[in-house]
């Protein structure tokens, strides 16, 4: 991963590969030269103050994303200046957004890839603003290439003909005695490397991961970490009754798991549980995906890694408060040992599930992990998934849809989201859709309603939360797996979506707030 520094060196003498600067889209509508951002004071100097128009002609307008190159003025040690869109020009008085900065940060590491140095002259008006920086540079700078033909003699993150990432990064303007800004650059560090890791697991092939593979990796993180983990194999889950789980696993050779991941703080005065879908690969079982939507089912574990990351980034950064993460892990396969629509499936909580669709499978499996998580009486629980195709028709491949059993729990998840610089969108639970689940042979089906599937969904979910304890969904099915171009500091394939709001929402628990 990516080396950071915090740097007080004056830009020209800097030995750098590239120094990046920030521009932005001029507030004054008669003009159309971006604005130079605080932070690259020298490289405009050096331009004798018209860098502007140098970058004006080049092209450049500032917008976000927008990556301009130009050669290093006389006297430079840096050979290449990279200025990066910051978008919209702030209001006088205001400094820019942090997820501007975080996004701008992820575009130039990844234009920057094979290079060994940069240095990142953006606008850093306090520590919080170097900490967008630093995780926009680590997670720009993801690659995932461990599949990849490595070249004769390479070196290992380094595909065939591809470019490593880059390699270290000077953010300027940064105070590396400061605490706050140490305190920064080490939370960035543990949240975007774990976020990686999250990434790493949703783009590993199904034949390489599967719910026993997923568990080992648990397994050696909460053993590096002071994390207490249990694992409950096929025995243990026939045994404890786990029929949601059992029976979405039960058309695979490979079996399904439930890992419970425990970390504790001696100080903690909260405790907030973690659900995550993992279905390491879904095909669908007996109700099969038609052609085209097979490709990329290997991402339907994005929740489970999504909590698996949370959680362990909790432990790294020493949080005061107590995060429990459930990941509910089963391949869902279609075999002569599969489950059948129609089927009955008797669930943890000893509530009855008529499967009227195979396809509707992880809230199946959900539905086990929330009630085993109630069980402990957290003060709050959190489940993420990849759970349906109706969540992307209404917010799009970039935002996630949020649903809560209080209120202002589903606000302060918002808030936790858009703190965290995640793109989420507060839904309801409509009560009129509960009767389309009504089932004459079980207690609930698995599914209801089609119009408002995603809102169903959660619905379904809500009937195996404890009673009396608050809960929130979040459907990552959109922005948890980018199919097209990289943009931002997100790549393409897994995102890690969920992973920054989750960690957000654990530091507010350890705060004592969770409303």
């Amino acid at each position: 991963m990516t080396a950071l520094t915090l740097s007080t060196a004056a830009v020209p003498g800097l030995r750098a590969d590239a120094i990046v600067i920030g521009v932005a889209k001029s507030s004054a509508a008669q003009s159309a030269a971006p604005v130079v951002a605080p932070g690259a004071e020298a490289v405009d100097q050096a331009y004798d103050g018209r860098l502007a128009g140098v970058l004006e002609t080049l092209g450049a307008s500032g917008a976000e994303g927008e990556v301009t190159k130009l050669p290093a003025p006389a006297g430079f040690k840096a050979p290449l200046v990279v200025a990066v869109g910051l978008g919209a020009q702030p209001e006088k008085g205001s400094g820019y957004d942090t997820e501007a900065l975080r996004k701008a940060a992820g575009v130039a590491a990844r234009t920057l890839a094979g290079s060994k140095k940069a240095a990142f002259a953006l606008p850093l008006a306090d520590a919080a603003d170097a900490g967008a920086v630093a995780e926009g540079v680590l997670l720009g700078a993801y690659s995932f290439d461990a599949y990849k033909k490595k070249d004769d003699g390479g070196s290992a993150g380094k595909g065939k003909n591809g470019k490593a990432p880059l390699a270290e990064a000077a953010l300027i303007g940064g105070k590396p005695r400061d605490k706050a800004y140490k305190a920064a650059l080490e939370r960035a560090t543990a949240v975007a490397e774990e976020l990686n890791r999250a990434r790493d697991l949703i783009n590993t092939p199904p034949n390489d991961l599967n719910p026993e593979a997923f568990a080992a990796v648990a397994q050696a993180a909460a053993k590096e970490h002071g994390i207490k983990v249990q694992v409950l194999d096929e025995k243990a889950l026939t045994k404890g009754g786990y029929g949601g789980i059992l029976g979405v696993g039960a058309g695979s050779a490979s079996g399904p798991r439930l890992v419970k991941l425990s970390y504790t703080s001696s100080k903690a005065k909260k405790h907030l549980a973690l659900v995550g879908k993992g279905i390491t690969y879904d095909s669908g079982g007996i109700s099969l995906k038609p052609a085209g939507h097979n490709e990329t089912m290997k991402c339907d574990m994005s929740g489970a890694a999504a909590v698996f990351a949370a959680v362990v980034a909790a432990a790294r950064l020493g949080l005061e408060v107590n995060v429990t993460g459930w990941l509910a892990l089963a391949e869902n396969m279609p075999s002569g040992s599969a489950t059948r629509p129609g089927d009955v499936l008797r669930m943890f909580s000893g509530k009855t599930v008529e499967v009227l669709n195979t396809d509707a499978e992880g809230r199946l499996v959900l539905a086990d992990a929330l009630w085993a998580a109630s069980q402990d009486e957290p003060d709050a629980i959190v489940d993420v998934a990849t759970l349906t195709g109706a969540m992307v028709l209404a917010l799009g491949n970039r935002t996630f849809g949020i649903m809560a059993n209080d209120d202002a729990f589903r606000s302060a998840v918002h808030e936790a989201a858009e703190e965290a610089g995640e793109p989420a969108w507060q839904m309801p639970l409509p009560e009129h859709l509960r009767k389309g689940m009504d089932s004459s042979t079980a207690d609930i089906a698995n599914m209801g309603e089609r119009m408002g599937g995603g809102l169903v969904a959660g619905l379904f979910l809500r009937e195996f939360v404890g009673e009396g304890i608050t809960w929130a969904h979040l459907d990552i099915a959109g922005p948890a797996f980018n199919e097209g171009s990289p943009f931002g500091y997100t790549p393409k394939g897994g995102t890690g979506s969920a992973v920054r709001t989750l960690v957000r929402l654990a530091e507010r628990a350890a705060a004592g707030d969770l409303s």
